[in-house]
């Protein structure tokens, strides 16, 4: 399967189980959104680019983890079982390091398509709240009102495209899996 055939089949993955799917990416967005606040927080009145610059890895590296936990609770979704939150994160680092070596074209598409939507959903209101310079720069002491309204919107992106991603990884994930070994090579 091509990788827009990938993402494809788990958009209709997220259509058929939406609730489920949403739900456990509500959970991680929630639970990623104290280490996303704190991390703002913490440089609030900071001018300097290398501050905000440290601020971008490390909500990088907490929406990693947020992703890699969703796509192992999800991991049973395509095979018709339940998401299963148990050992979700170790489940999910397998699948994700098996979908990058096997069907890196894929997860880029996945990527793509995600932050395409992420974007879509986050940009207008973080520029309209902040300002062009605060969203691409050092926040700068932005009013409370302003911070809320682009936590809030990243929030939301978060919950939408997490399990389009996560989807489309176990599928990239899956279809090596499942198809076998050549011998003699």
């Amino acid at each position: 399967m091509s990788p827009l055939g990938t993402a494809r089949t788990a958009l209709g993955l997220l259509v058929r189980h939406a609730p489920t799917a949403y739900g456990v990416a509500l959970l991680a967005t929630a639970v990623n959104t104290v280490p996303d606040v704190l991390r703002q927080v913490l440089v609030w009145d900071d001018p300097r680019y290398p501050a905000a610059l440290a601020v971008d890895v490390i909500g990088f590296l907490t929406g990693l983890v947020a992703q890699v936990w969703v796509t192992g609770a999800l991991a049973g979704l395509p095979a018709g079982r339940r998401s299963e939150l148990r050992n979700a994160l170790r489940r999910g680092s397998g699948l994700a390091g098996t979908a990058v070596r096997t069907a890196p074209a894929t997860v880029l598409t996945g990527v793509v398509l995600g932050g395409v939507v992420s974007a879509l959903l986050t940009l207008p209101a973080s520029v309209a709240a902040l300002g062009l310079s605060r969203v691409i720069g050092p926040l700068d002491a932005p009013g409370v009102g302003a911070f809320a309204v682009a936590a809030v919107s990243d929030g939301v992106a978060s919950a939408v495209t997490l399990p389009f991603l996560a989807l489309v990884v176990v599928l990239a994930a899956g279809r090596h899996r499942l198809t076998p070994t050549a011998t003699g090579q």
